[in-house]
């Protein structure tokens, strides 16, 4: 889970402490909160998500299709859902129409983030060179606006048959392949960003926390400069650091204080009574203005579903990073009045 860091290598430990990615395990889930308010009949818990800082970069693809361009999207943001133990997080930002890219085709727009600079620049080159050169029909350009950028030199793969042309004003390459010539911008916008905004869903059934789930998703989808970056744009599975029976050889392990099967099994289950099923949806974008406005959307889509006990969020106590995201303050003009 992005909000509960745990490490799959002493070195990607040592190095998520130093960027303030992983806290205590003593200081997970202590600050779930009680339900202050209500909206829609669905209790809101009085807590709040914790954010960290990241570096961000968009990427728009093209293709001849809308079909062929979210291919190429869908594989260029595959295993990026943590940088648990994925090399970035990455998905899906938004859908573009012909008349809003360089080439006149339709388009979509991927986002990758990561806490390193460095690390984005290399994302960028592999997941580019890996998945959109080799998608048919595929163009890519930047589509993020930055004086702070990063080169991705694909142009090399033309082995000195490339050549540089312009489309639609912006200087590319032309680099020959197979299918034709594959057309790439290689300078990428960066900026700084925010990643780890969340709420979980509480669910009478797993079926009603699914429903609740996929209806938030759907709303965040509306906020550009966001995604959400799991299977789905939902998370099934909590985790925390260390594994206390395992722990000669795992990492993590699963989070058992939100773990419906076990609340009369552990003495301090956070599950709240009724509720069978559980869900996170985790949040990475440019801004917290946006991050706040998807989470909004996304809670709000979530209390019209049926069999929804309750809303709340995951946080470290304000260890993990500087930004916090009150429920309370994000729905207080929803609430429900008696």
């Amino acid at each position: 889970m992005v909000l509960r860091r745990p490490t799959h290598a002493d070195a990607f430990g040592s190095f998520a402490k130093q960027k303030g990615i992983i806290a205590d395990e003593a200081n997970e889930g202590q600050n779930i909160g009680r339900f202050q308010m209500k909206v829609n009949g669905v209790n809101i818990y009085d807590t709040y998500a914790e954010a960290f800082p990241v570096y961000a970069a968009r990427v728009l693809i093209t293709g001849a299709t809308t079909a062929l361009a979210e291919t190429a999207a869908v594989v260029a943001t595959g295993f990026a859902t943590s940088v648990i133990g994925c090399s970035a997080e990455a998905g899906i930002d938004r859908y573009v129409l012909p008349n809003e890219t360089p080439d006149g085709r339709p388009g979509v727009i991927i986002m990758v983030v990561h806490p390193s600079k460095k690390q984005i620049k290399t994302n960028l080159i592999e997941r580019i060179g890996e998945c959109v050169l080799t998608a048919a029909t595929t163009a890519v350009f930047n589509a993020l606006e930055s004086e702070d950028t990063v080169p991705v030199k694909l142009h090399f793969f033309g082995d000195g048959y490339e050549y540089q042309t312009s489309v639609g004003g912006r200087s590319v390459w032309a680099i020959p392949i197979l299918e034709g010539e594959f057309i790439c911008e290689e300078t990428y916008g960066v900026q700084k960003g925010v990643a780890g905004g969340n709420f979980f869903i509480y669910g009478e059934t797993q079926g009603s926390a699914l429903l609740a789930a996929q209806a938030a998703v759907g709303a965040i989808k509306s906020v550009e400069g966001t995604i959400t970056p799991f299977p789905g744009g939902i998370v099934a599975s909590g985790s925390k650091v260390g594994c206390p029976t395992y722990s000669t050889f795992m990492k993590a392990s699963t989070h058992q204080r939100l773990a419906p099967t076990l609340k009369d099994k552990v003495p301090d289950s956070l599950v709240p009574e009724g509720v069978r099923s559980i869900y996170e949806i985790v949040i990475c974008g440019l801004s917290e203005e946006v991050i706040a406005e998807a989470m909004k959307r996304g809670m709000l889509a979530a209390t019209h579903a049926q069999g929804i006990r309750g809303i709340s969020a995951g946080n470290y106590g304000g260890e993990l990073g500087p930004y916090k995201f009150y429920l309370r303050q994000i729905l207080s003009d929803y609430a429900d009045h008696e």
